[in-house]
């Protein structure tokens, strides 16, 4: 019997390319009734109105905001021919406690089916970037798709994770190991949820936009270090330049950046983020995103100047700066079980996890230059131990 050979080995080739679209908007009090960027954000769907809304909000707004449901619920009223609130807003408690905890994902879930959510129904999460994470990732997985519109109330939030596409919680000890790349239908950041900022939260935001102007611009670099005491007295002027130019650095990389769904081994925007995840679970979370963040890029570029890579007076400028605006860029966690490399608790653990996380091989964003990167797909340990070391030795003169 004669077998045809290209009859049992056939083959369909197929290309598909979708384009996501989304606005940020940045505004201010957008709940008040005279407002309408949300009702005009959700307006522009030419479908049948009014559309469901269900919102899911950070309980620690509340604390500076209480009257924040009830805005919510009167604004839904006033723009009745094009909000429905589906139910009550579910209120959650913030912070990275809400990422480890997988239980909220299916709460808000079963939330999203009580009210009879659709594909073409709007949920609105509205909070820091731990709850924007947990309230995307519910969002992305019911109906494998609901229109989400993040409204961030913190400086991390409107300046990194909530203008993105990721969305994800901590699972095994990792951080975002479960996950999803969704865009929202819209972000919306509203100025008046600044206000209400501790320090240490109005800070920690202020390390991604020198994690981005880092690797991308310098005169942006260069506007952040020129204004560390205006940032310190928390101008808002000062911040929201910020903010904007932040985001808009993050946005043009996920356009731009050729590719946005981290389909490849590199993640530029992850620059000092390997020991900063590693060092926000070895601290319990004791340490806000952006404060690992800060020390993360500290070692960082403190490994780029022991490795010859960066002129020590930008190395200096760095650490100036990111101690400048309030940051501390050691903490003992930093040079716990450095020799047992297979210890859960050892930082250089967190270089298998961030390659892991991805899959292919370790690539590493370092600095060649304020404004200018270089990937390595190898890293010498014996000169992270030095960086160590030596952020150890220098932190009483920052």
């Amino acid at each position: 019997m004669i077998v045809d050979i290209k009859q049992k080995s056939r083959l369909i080739h197929q290309r598909v390319s979708v384009t996501f679209n989304y606005e940020v908007y940045f505004t201010q009090n957008l709940f008040e009734l005279k407002n309408p960027t949300l009702a005009q954000v959700i307006g522009a769907d030419e479908e049948t109105k009014p559309k469901k809304i269900f919102a899911v909000v950070d309980a620690g707004i509340l604390k500076y905001q209480p009257e924040l449901v009830k805005q919510l619920v009167a604004y839904t009223k006033f723009y009745a021919e094009v909000l429905a609130i589906a139910a009550q807003p579910m209120i959650i408690s913030g912070g990275e406690a809400a990422k480890n905890d997988r239980t909220l994902v299916e709460e808000i879930q079963q939330q999203i089916e009580a009210a009879g959510l659709c594909r073409h129904s709007y949920i609105l999460a509205i909070g820091g970037g731990a709850v924007l994470d947990l309230v995307g990732y519910a969002a992305a997985t019911a109906h494998r798709g609901i229109r989400l519109i993040r409204v961030p109330t913190t400086v991390l939030a409107q300046n990194d994770s909530g203008v993105g596409v990721k969305n994800g919680i901590n699972a095994f000890g990792k951080k975002n190991f479960l996950g999803t790349f969704a865009p929202p239908y819209a972000v919306i950041n509203d100025s008046a949820f600044l206000t209400t900022l501790d320090d240490r939260d109005w800070r920690s935001g202020i390390a991604e936009a020198v994690k981005v102007a880092l690797i991308k611009d310098a005169s942006f670099f260069d506007f952040i270090h020129f204004h560390t005491a205006a940032l310190r007295r928390r101008d808002m002027d000062a911040m929201q330049q910020v903010i904007y130019r932040c985001a808009q650095l993050h946005l043009e990389h996920i356009a731009n950046g050729g590719d946005p769904f981290e389909m490849g081994s590199s993640r530029p925007l992850d620059f000092g983020h390997w020991a900063a995840h590693k060092l926000e679970h070895l601290t319990n979370y004791r340490l806000r995103h952006g404060e690992a963040v800060a020390i993360g890029i500290a070692l960082d570029s403190t490994y780029s100047y022991l490795a010859g890579l960066l002129d020590c007076s930008e190395w200096q400028r760095i650490l100036n700066t990111l101690s400048a605006l309030g940051f501390t860029l050691y903490v003992p966690e930093l040079a716990d079980k450095l020799s047992q490399l297979e210890d859960p608790n050892c930082l250089f653990r967190g270089l298998t996890e961030f390659r892991e996380h991805l899959g292919g091989e370790l690539t590493l964003t370092l600095l060649k230059g304020i404004g200018k990167r270089i990937e390595v797909h190898e890293v010498n340990l014996l000169l992270y131990r030095q960086a160590i070391s030596l952020l150890r030795e220098l932190r009483g003169e920052f």
